[in-house]
């Protein structure tokens, strides 16, 4: 990941996919570490990180998601 993205302007399926190649990404890292041949100890946090940033967006946006979909209130009589 040479420069920052903006996973907030990705579409829940991007997001869903790019979560799924993180996991797996973070799968082999942790082999790799166990084995002591990992290159870039630093790219473990960072795909750590990066898979927490893409779950609270998708939560947050789940939440919206519901937020909108439910009616409002009525208003309670008096």
């Amino acid at each position: 990941m040479a420069k920052k993205e903006n996973i907030s302007v990705k579409t829940d399926d991007q997001l869903a996919g790019q979560l799924g190649e993180l996991k797996r990404e973070q799968f082999n890292l942790r082999f790799q570490s166990a084995t002591n041949q990992l290159e870039k100890p630093s790219r473990v946090r960072e795909v750590r990180r990066t898979i927490a940033r893409i779950k609270t967006l998708q939560a947050a946006r789940s939440t919206a998601a519901d937020q909108n979909a439910k009616p409002a209130p009525a208003a309670a009589k008096a």
